[in-house]
C-alpha cells in the first residue's frame, strides 16, 4: 500500500514550483521571454571563471577514483578542513574539519541538522515570513514547527511573541537571514538579543535550545555591507550553508553543517549527521563538487545584478503605490499586495503574464514575493506590465 502521508502530500505541492510550471508552459505560447516570471529563485548569473577553471583542471589531473569514487560518508577531509578554514579567517571562529558535515545544499544541511538535535513529538520555532519547505523538514522527523509572527515593519524578529512560544518542549529555533522572501537581513542587535534571550531560556528550563542557522544567501548583501554571522553571537548554533548562490551552483547540491566549536556535543555533531544520512540514504554530495569547491572557497559569481534588480523594482513599486520593506539581501523582494487577499491578486496579475508569488505559504498574509535574479533587461521589460496591472485592476 502506498504511504498516505505522501500521497497526501501531492495534494499539497509547492506554491513556488507549480507557478514555475506555469509559466514555462505558458513561455511555450507566447515565447518564455515574453513571461515575466518571478517564482522561482534560481540563480541567474554565470559561475565564476575560475570554478570552471577548477572544474578543467580536476579532470585533467585527478584520477578517475578521486574524483568520482564514494566520498568518506563524513565528507572529505581536505574540504572540511578547507572550509574550517575559510570561516575561521573570515568570521574569526574556531572551525576544525570535524565541525563541518558536507551535504546536498542548504536544504539537506537544514534536514541533517533538525533531525540531530530533535526528537518526536519537540517543537521547533521559525520566524515568519519563512521559507515553506521548513513545514517538510521538520514536520516529517516527528518533530513539529511552530511559527512566531511576523514583525512586517522590518522583518526582524518579535521577541514578545518569540519569548511566549518558547517552552520547556522548544528543542531549537530556525532562522534564515538574510531572509527568504522579505529579503530582510537580521541586525547584530537582533542578534545580541535574541543570544541573550536563548540563553535564558536554556537556564530556566535546564537543557539546551539550538539554533539552526539558515544561511544560502549570507554573501548577498546590499550597499557594501556584510551580513553578521550568527554563530560568533550564540554557542549552540549550527549553521547550515549552500554555494548555490555564491557560486550560482543550485544544480550542484552542495553546502554544509558547521557546528560551533562551543556548542553542546561539537565534536559529535558531524558523526551524528553522518548516521542521520544512514537513515535517509543521503550519503554525502558527489567527490568532484566538493574538491571543486574547496578551491574556491573565497569566491563568489559576479551578483552585482541582483542589487540592481532590486532597486529598479523597489522604485518603480512604492511610485506605483506599493508598500515594502526595501531588502538587505537575497535576490527577493516582499510588497505588500494591494488586497488582502495575495492569492486573489497574483492571480490577476498572471493575465498580465507576471508571475509572482503570494505570501500565505510564507506564514504572513496579504504579500508577494517576487524572485528578481533574472537579466535586468527582462526586470525593466515587466515594469510596462506592472503599470497596465496596477492602472486597470486597482
Amino acid at each position: 500500500m502506498i504511504n498516505e502521508q505522501y500521497k497526501k502530500m501531492l495534494e499539497e505541492k509547492s506554491v513556488i514550483r507549480q507557478l514555475s510550471e506555469f509559466a514555462a508552459a505558458r513561455g511555450k505560447e507566447i515565447g518564455y521571454e515574453n513571461v515575466f516570471d518571478y517564482s522561482l529563485g534560481n540563480p541567474s548569473v554565470p559561475v565564476p571563471e575560475k570554478f570552471t577553471e577548477t572544474m578543467a583542471e580536476l579532470l585533467r589531473s585527478k584520477s578517475s577514483m578521486e574524483l568520482h569514487g564514494y566520498s568518506p560518508s563524513l565528507g572529505i577531509a581536505s574540504v572540511k578542513e578547507k572550509i574550517a578554514a575559510s570561516l575561521n579567517k573570515r568570521f574569526g571562529m574556531h572551525y576544525t574539519g570535524s565541525h563541518i558535515f558536507p551535504a546536498t545544499g542548504a536544504a539537506g544541511a537544514v534536514a541533517h541538522a533538525v533531525r540531530c538535535v530533535t526528537k518526536p513529538g519537540d517543537e521547533v520555532l521559525t520566524i515568519a515570513p519563512y521559507f515553506p519547505e521548513y513545514n517538510m523538514y521538520v514536520n516529517m522527523t516527528g518533530a513539529v514547527l511552530k511559527v512566531v509572527t511576523a514583525d512586517t515593519e522590518g522583518f526582524q524578529i518579535r521577541f514578545d511573541k518569540l519569548e511566549e512560544m518558547l517552552t520547556e518542549k522548544t528543542a531549537a529555533l530556525l532562522i534564515n537571514t538574510p531572509n527568504n522572501p522579505s529579503g530582510a537581513v537580521y541586525s547584530e542587535a537582533t542578534l545580541r538579543e535574541l543570544a541573550s534571550l536563548l540563553k535564558r531560556k536554556q537556564k530556566e528550563y535546564g537543557h539546551d535550545i539550538f539554533l539552526i542557522s539558515d544561511e544560502p544567501y549570507r554573501e548577498i548583501v546590499f550597499g557594501g555591507k556584510s551580513a553578521p554571522y550568527v554563530s560568533s553571537f550564540y554557542d549552540n548554533t549550527l549553521s547550515c550553508y549552500s554555494y548555490s548562490k555564491s557560486l550560482s551552483l543550485p544544480g550542484e547540491r552542495i553546502g554544509y553543517v558547521a557546528a560551533n566549536p562551543a556548542c553542546t556535543d561539537a565534536e559529535l555533531i558531524s558523526a551524528i549527521c553522518g548516521q542521520i544520512s544512514r537513515g535517509i540514504g543521503h550519503n554525502c554530495p558527489p567527490s568532484i563538487i566538493q574538491l571543486a569547491v574547496s578551491e574556491v572557497l573565497d569566491v563568489t559569481a559576479d551578483m552585482a545584478v541582483y542589487e540592481r534588480n532590486m532597486n529598479i523594482l523597489y522604485d518603480e513599486l512604492t511610485a506605483l503605490g506599493f508598500e515594502c520593506v526595501r531588502p538587505g539581501g537575497t535576490f527577493y523582494i516582499f510588497p505588500r499586495a494591494l488586497e488582502e487577499d495575495a492569492a486573489a491578486f497574483c492571480k490577476k496579475a498572471l493575465a498580465y503574464d507576471l508571475v509572482l508569488v503570494p505570501s500565505d505559504s510564507f506564514g504572513v498574509p496579504g504579500f508577494f514575493r517576487m524572485a528578481y535574479c533574472i537579466d535586468t533587461e527582462k526586470v525593466e521589460r515587466s515594469l510596462a506590465a506592472f503599470r497596465r496591472f496596477v492602472k486597470e485592476c486597482y
